[in-house]
């Protein structure tokens, strides 16, 4: 069964424009996991700064018992 030429042109034009959407949204995709990746780096760094803050901060509770015991 042979296809029409216009049909066969329409197809492969389809497959074109695909094959374009494709490579920009793995383009996309790419960029999305730099930034992501960065984020996470920041917030490791913060999370970081932020238990050793709080490590400063607090003072060391001595473990009592409650006075009605």
């Amino acid at each position: 069964m042979t296809m029409p030429a216009d049909r066969l042109t329409t197809l492969e034009i389809r497959a074109a424009e695909q094959e374009k959407t494709i490579d920009e949204l793995s383009g996309q995709i790419a960029e999305q996991w730099k930034v992501i990746e960065r984020m996470q780096r920041k917030l490791d760094a913060l999370t970081d700064r932020f238990l050793e803050l709080e490590e400063q901060a607090a003072p060391e509770v001595p473990i009592t018992k409650p006075p009605h015991w």
